[in-house]
């Protein structure tokens, strides 16, 4: 019976990752054309979910996979049948980045990206501990941007956000910059127009992208989650942050809060740097 049960739930999380990257498809579809074309990115969030559900997403072709805090990313990439089932993963980092534990992450195997640079203290300490590793090409980054402007939100402000890109582009050559992240405002309600958050980041992409000449392909979007993934990407994402809805409803045994604002695919405890 359990055998059953756990075939099954593997079933269902193939047909729910195929409606998610279905749906990705058609978002990108209705974009605007004066968007950049470039194939949105899934990056399936694990947060407290176990390696074997990596594993499964895996196996039906998902790549890209993201967690939240440090210590969940290390163990998870560092699993053994992760490391010999899944070689072709990628683990991108999508939450609070303190810098006591940047050398901890910078021992991860198969680390992708760093999506929450936020501020240029941070970036030296990823840029020096990354050359440090003497790992092959530069570590992508992101920039996260607080486009919400909410304390309880990480992330810079927007008026930082070119000083910053530039500090990396100029000071950090471990480092290649990407693109831009923000987590917004939980709940937006998308029948009062596009989300403001979503149009604070296009905004600062093409101020970047006009400031340091660059195409605005090559600077990439990273917004939209499990609730607003679609139309993220109809409005200019190029990296989505999908969780929940592919690997079920997270539990947190020590938090029995059912009343709690669900916790964001890209936001960790708020806790000092």
């Amino acid at each position: 019976m359990i055998g059953r049960r756990r075939a099954g739930a593997m079933a269902d999380l193939g047909l729910r990752l195929r409606a998610v990257t279905d749906n990705i498809s058609g978002a990108a579809a209705r974009r605007p054309r004066e968007l950049p074309a470039v194939a949105p990115r899934l990056v399936a969030v694990g947060k407290t979910k176990p390696a074997s559900l990596m594993i499964e997403a895996y196996h039906h072709g998902q790549r890209h996979f993201g967690e939240n805090y440090v210590q969940e990313l290390v163990e998870k990439a560092s699993d053994s049948q992760i490391l010999s089932l899944c070689p072709e993963i990628k683990w991108h980092f999508i939450g609070h980045l303190q810098k006591n534990n940047v050398n901890k992450l910078m021992a991860t195997p198969n680390l992708f990206m760093i999506e929450t640079i936020d501020s240029i203290k941070l970036a030296d300490k990823v840029n020096v501990s990354w050359q440090k590793k003497q790992a092959a090409g530069r570590l992508k980054v992101m920039v996260q941007v607080n486009t919400s402007e909410e304390d309880s939100k990480h992330g810079m402000s927007a008026a930082d956000t070119l000083s910053t890109v530039s500090h990396i582009v100029d000071h950090c050559p471990g480092l290649e910059f990407v693109g831009l992240m923000t987590i917004g405002r939980y709940g937006y309600d998308l029948s009062e127009g596009p989300n403001p958050d979503f149009q604070v980041l296009a905004a600062r992409r093409r101020e970047l992208c006009s400031k340091l000449n660059l195409p605005l392909e090559a600077v990439e979007l990273s917004m939209g989650m499990s609730t607003d993934y679609e139309h993220a990407i109809e409005v200019g994402a190029t990296s989505v942050r999908v969780g929940s809805v592919i690997f079920g409803e997270r539990t947190y045994p020590n938090k029995p809060n059912p009343g709690k604002e669900p916790e964001a695919e890209g936001v960790g405890e708020r806790v000092a740097a």
